[in-house]
């Protein structure tokens, strides 16, 4: 018996989106960290470049799919830290889904940004005080890992509105396919 899967171009696009992801995603793991579990979300550029330019759907599996990729190749399937990183992933899906549902303008790279990266930290926080360090104490760090994942949104949103521009700017056609580029 012989299982034929066809892929389309949509698959194709998802795989290579997600291998550049997880690319980065494990790059960023060897990076020194001045607070344990404090990363800058690089992959989360591609993740919101992907949405401004082919919408939620596939902004999803790219972001979803980097996650678990990235935690087989680095060894932390079920751990701890993919128990994080997924649920800050999931939560930042929901959000992105939701503010791309907005009526009216709606939100440019550095608003996904920040509503993102503002639903990761808040979900791996719940998430740490549900499974891991059910203390009060906990909650003490949530305004200055807030304060670090609001900058870093920021700054990630600022590097997604420039990549869009670049990539409008190499190939016109592209403009008609972004959502709002604009801040």
């Amino acid at each position: 018996m012989k299982i034929t899967l066809k892929s389309t171009a949509e698959d194709s696009r998802i795989a290579w989106l997600t291998a550049l992801a997880v690319s980065i995603h494990v790059l960023e793991s060897s990076l020194p960290s001045p607070v344990p579990g404090l990363k800058p979300g690089l992959a989360n550029i591609i993740t919101i470049t992907v949405l401004c330019q082919f919408g939620w759907r596939t902004a999803a599996w790219v972001s979803i799919l980097r996650v678990l990729v990235g935690s087989l190749i680095l060894g932390t399937f079920l751990s701890p830290t993919f128990m994080l990183s997924f649920s800050g992933a999931l939560a930042s899906i929901f959000v992105l889904w939701l503010g791309s549902r907005l009526p009216g303008q709606g939100f440019g790279p550095l608003g996904y940004s920040l509503l993102a990266s503002i639903a990761h930290i808040s979900a791996q926080f719940v998430t740490a005080y549900q499974l891991f360090i059910p203390h009060p104490g906990l909650w003490r760090l949530f305004p200055v890992l807030l304060t670090f994942a609001i900058v870093l949104g920021i700054i990630n949103g600022i590097i997604s509105r420039s990549l869009l521009k670049s990539v409008a700017e190499l190939n016109p056609a592209s403009r008609d396919k972004q959502t709002k580029i604009s801040p």
